[in-house]
Parts: C-alpha cells; sequence; structure tokens
C-alpha cells in the first residue's frame, strides 16, 4: 500500500492512497470465515453455510468494510506520522476520486482533500505592550461583600412587638364556616406565613402588628391573588383541592420572628473563613478585600486576554485559509447550516479559528501542556468559586475535592475546563513574554470596557 501527499498550494493538499490486493487479502478472508461461522441462511446450520455463497452473497459488503478500515488508519496514521495541522476533517476529492466497484477484487485509488492551517509567526518580546487591569477593592466593596456576609449568615429570632411585613409570623389555621370551625375543614398546626409575600394590601395588613395569641380572620385566596401553589402550600394540601376552600380562615398568632444579621463576631469569622482563622475585625476586613481580590483576577485575565487577542491577530497579520475546503466542510458537518447562514458565519468562524491556532502555537513554542494535575486544580478553583458566589468561604479541601471530582465526571464539564486548564497557562505565559503594564481601575471604569459587549459584561464583571 502507498500513501502519499499531492500539493495543491500552502493550505490545501490531496492525500493518495493506492490499495493493492495483497495489501487486503488476508484481512478479507479472514473476515469472511469468521462472518461464514455466524451467517444465519434457510437451509444450513450456522457454521455450515458454504464460503463461496457466503463470498456471493456478503463478499461485496465485507470486503468494502475491510478496505474503509485499511484506508481509514492509513489516512489518519499518515496524518499522524506526518505532523500535518490538519484543519476539520478529510474529505473525498470529487474530482480525482472514482467509482469503486466491490464486486471485483481489484486494486484501488483513493482521493482525500486536506486544508492544512497555515504557518503562524509570533516573535513575541517586550516591545510588545499591553495593559493589565487590577481592580481596586476600596471600602465600598468591602462594606458591601462584609454586609452581604452578615445578611447571610443571620437567623430568624422571636420578638414580642408587632409583625411588619418582613418578619415570619407561625399560628394555627382554621377553615370557618359562617364564622366557625367548620366541621371536617382544614385544619393546619405551625402554619408560616409572611405578609410581605402576600398580593393584596387589605389582606397584607392585617398581620401588619399582629402579636402572640392574636386572632385574625383572612382570605387566602384574595390574600395570594388565586396563586394555587402558595395557597397549597400555606394550607398543606393539593392544588386540586384549593377551588373548593371557604373564604375565610381564622389565623390564630404563636409566634413572631424577625430576621436578625449576624454580628461581626468570631462566629461570623469562623463560618466564613474557617475556625480561628481570624481573630479581630480588622483582620477580617483585610481577608474580605484579598477573597474579592481573587474573586476579580478571573476578570482581570479576561479582559487581558481580549487584548491581547487583538495584539496578537494583529501582529499575526492576514493569513490564507483554505475557504473552499472550509466551507464545505462546515456545510457537511452543519446539519441546519445554509448557505445564507454560512456566508453571515464564516467571517466569525475564520476569526476565531485564527486565534485558536494562535493560541496552539504559543502552546507549541513554549512547549504548554496539560496534566492531570492541571485540570484537577482548574475543577477546585471553579468550585471554589461557585461556593464563594453564595458567601460560603473556608470550606474544608474534601469537601471542595469532592465536587471537584462531581465535576470532572461529566465529559463536557471535563473539556471545558481542560480548555480553561490551557488558556490559563496561555494567559501566563503572555504575561512573562510580552511587555505588561500593569493598571489599578476602579470596578465602575473596569465595567466600562464592556459596556458594548454586554453580554460578556454580565458573564465576567459580575
Amino acid at each position: 500500500m502507498n500513501t502519499s501527499l499531492i500539493s495543491v498550494d500552502s493550505v490545501n493538499a490531496i492525500i493518495q492512497i493506492s490499495v493493492a490486493k495483497a495489501d487486503y487479502q488476508d484481512k478479507y478472508d479472514n473476515a469472511l470465515k469468521t462472518f461464514r461461522k455466524k451467517a444465519n441462511v434457510p437451509g444450513f446450520r450456522p457454521g455450515t453455510v458454504p464460503t463461496g455463497m457466503v463470498k456471493k452473497m456478503y463478499g461485496k459488503s465485507i470486503l468494502a468494510e475491510e478496505i474503509n478500515k485499511i484506508v481509514g488508519e492509513s489516512l489518519y496514521k499518515y496524518i499522524q506520522d506526518n505532523k500535518l495541522n490538519v484543519l476539520g476533517e478529510p474529505m473525498v476529492n470529487e474530482e480525482k476520486q472514482q467509482s469503486i466497484d466491490f464486486a471485483t477484487e481489484g486494486d484501488y485509488d483513493f482521493f482525500f482533500d486536506i486544508a492544512l492551517a497555515p504557518e503562524i509567526k509570533l516573535n513575541l518580546s517586550d516591545k510588545d505592550k499591553i495593559a493589565y487591569y487590577n481592580i481596586d477593592i476600596n471600602d465600598e466593596l468591602v462594606e458591601k461583600q462584609v454586609n452581604a456576609y452578615k445578611s447571610n449568615y443571620g437567623k430568624y429570632e422571636s420578638i414580642n412587638e408587632g409583625a411588619v411585613a418582613t418578619d415570619l409570623i407561625k399560628g394555627n389555621i382554621v377553615e370557618l364556616e359562617n364564622g366557625a370551625a367548620k366541621a371536617g375543614g382544614i385544619s393546619v398546626e405551625a402554619g408560616v406565613l409572611m405578609p410581605s409575600y402576600m398580593k393584596d394590601e387589605a389582606e397584607q395588613n392585617k398581620f401588619i402588628g399582629a402579636k402572640p395569641n392574636d386572632v385574625i380572620t383572612f382570605n387566602p385566596g384574595k390574600a395570594y391573588d388565586g396563586n394555587e401553589t402558595e395557597i397549597a402550600s400555606l394550607l398543606k394540601i393539593q392544588k386540586p383541592d384549593v377551588q373548593a376552600i371557604s373564604p375565610e380562615f381564622q389565623f390564630t398568632v404563636t409566634e413572631v420572628t424577625r430576621y436578625k444579621e449576624s454580628d461581626l463576631d468570631q462566629d461570623l469569622y469562623d463560618k466564613i473563613f474557617g475556625k480561628d482563622t481570624i481573630k479581630t475585625e480588622e483582620e477580617f476586613r483585610e481577608k474580605v478585600k484579598n477573597s474579592i481580590s481573587e474573586q476579580f483576577k478571573p476578570d482581570s485575565d479576561y479582559k487581558f486576554l481580549l487584548d491581547a487577542r487583538e495584539l496578537l491577530m494583529n501582529k499575526v497579520g492576514e493569513l490564507q485559509f483554505p475557504d473552499t475546503f472550509l466551507k464545505r466542510w462546515l456545510m457537511a458537518t452543519g446539519k441546519e447550516r445554509t448557505a445564507e447562514t454560512l456566508d453571515a458565519e464564516y467571517p466569525k468562524i475564520i476569526e476565531d479559528l485564527k486565534f485558536h491556532l494562535i493560541k496552539e502555537q504559543i502552546a507549541k513554542e513554549n512547549e504548554l501542556k496539560i496534566e492531570e494535575a492541571d485540570v484537577k486544580a482548574i475543577a477546585m478553583e471553579a468550585a471554589r468559586a461557585q461556593f464563594a458566589q453564595y458567601g460560603m468561604m473556608g470550606l474544608p479541601d474534601e469537601m471542595i475535592e469532592n465536587y471537584a471530582n462531581d465535576m470532572l465526571k461529566n465529559q463536557d464539564n471535563r473539556r471545558n475546563l481542560i480548555d480553561r486548564a490551557m488558556e490559563s497557562k496561555i494567559i501566563e505565559c503572555l504575561k512573562s513574554k510580552l511587555g505588561v503594564e500593569e493598571k489599578s481601575i476602579s470596578l465602575d471604569e473596569f465595567r466600562k470596557f464592556f459596556e458594548k459587549e454586554p453580554a460578556a459584561a454580565e458573564d465576567k464583571a459580575e
């Protein structure tokens, strides 16, 4: 078997694979024997069908399958052995490829178009100037986060004063009929409601100022504007039963509780950053400031990569791409794609492909490789960031690691984390190669960079 490369131009080539009968004969004969053992042909027991009959009935498809295996293996082995940086997947050459008749054993020629990535030349140095923006963590941001922690770690406490709209009011609920408890009616012990959730202001006002032992007559249907989910939840009944309830219920208040924010004390410090990690309010605020700074680092890196992308794209300049091949391949692989949508999408596709190739070149030139430890570290970083969004800091490493391991079990998540790990290494590599000028900037000023990209600003600067 002979495999060769026919160069068309710098980004297009044809791979020719010539298959002689001797290349596939043994595999074909063995495949026939294997098939014969399990062939189910009327009038013959399995394994007794004559070879000639098997060959006559199934030989063509078996031969096609074996040759396709040989050709596929040879094609990708040639690409790998010759380190060809191909774009997309090889496609059958529509001009050179002749129709193949597998009914006749003989020699065959196969021709495949391949697209070659254009050569990337970077020559990075510290003369290539670029800014890196560190977001300034001011007292206002720290205070906002401190207040968020106090709110998140607060708790409800019983009070002896009249309830306000945001208090929780606990009590016993009884369905009424003609002003008295309805026989066989709904009765709920320890029901809980918050006046502010009620849609009707008049019904809500009945509970404002309520104290233990107060008895309130109210209309759940009116209070919650007929919302069957909320009414069923309050009365502990099924949603279909809501339609049959009485218009009046009695609520006997047993307790009023009000949410109290956490104090800035050792208990709060321990809950957020771990036991005895922080001892004073000053240390706490400094730790909060550092935590916010760490949370914003990915945003600074994101902005840096955007700016680096622009710099690198300009530095590389115009590249020649195998447009005809790529459009043909994109049409073949995009089930819902049309010629019109492809024409609209293609410039963006090429722009993204160009930057992808630049990143590949950076990784190649600097021997950047991703190890399992890198993926695990990124997964744990992502896990910590997710918990941090809910104010959960200082969690045990074991808990973070278990969550990260669960993330890595999902193959889509894993691929995404591998990409993030490589991108992180590329960012650090660029910081060491380019002339980076660090600048401090307020969060408001930083967000202005994304005003023309509202989606990106929401995702990356929040």
